[in-house]
């Protein structure tokens, strides 16, 4: 039986873009700066500015494209050991999140938790927020810090700094030579 939720059924949407913000917030976790660089931040919010409203809306579904996809690699990691993700993965992460109030306020906790669940079950996670309306302006941190979160839990997995957005990568090359 399908479900409305199904990732064939989903936009993919600016991946590139995503990856982009998700990656240079990774290097600047590794580079240990703890404040994000005011340029960078200027940089971003005209970034942002120019994308208009279609083109925010592509960058939230790349974003929530890649959190599926980091999902999907971390089931199949939890499986080659008999483990199941939603239960090995996502408390660490909603542990993390309760520990970075300026980031994830508590109500949008439950929002993310849901968003590694409904990729944990093989479902999309911009189809499954998409039941309970537009995403808020309070929902866009969180959502880059689910996404940074994830692809640092595979890059310590896997001891490679840059393996999370490698495998993207490498993904977004493959599909390319489909073509």
């Amino acid at each position: 039986m399908s479900s409305p939720c199904d990732p064939s059924e989903a936009p993919v949407g600016d991946v590139g873009g995503a990856l982009l913000m998700i990656d240079s917030r990774l290097q600047a976790i590794y580079d240990e700066k703890a404040e994000v660089d005011p340029e960078y931040q200027r940089l971003l919010d005209q970034f942002a500015a120019s994308l208009g409203p279609s083109g925010l809306d592509a960058l939230l579904d790349g974003t929530c494209t890649l959190i599926y996809l980091y999902m999907k690699w971390l089931r199949l990691a939890c499986e080659a050991h008999d483990q199941d993700v939603i239960e090995t993965v996502v408390p660490t992460l909603v542990g993390t999140m309760r520990k970075m109030p300026q980031t994830f306020r508590p109500e949008v906790i439950p929002i993310m938790a849901g968003l590694l669940i409904s990729s944990g079950l093989g479902l999309s996670p911009s189809l499954w927020r998409a039941q309970y309306g537009r995403w808020t302006d309070a929902e866009m941190n969180p959502l880059e810090g689910t996404a940074v979160l994830l692809a640092e839990h595979i890059n310590r997995m896997s001891n490679d700094r840059d393996f999370a957005t490698r495998m993207v990568t490498d993904a977004l090359s493959g599909a390319d030579k489909d073509y």
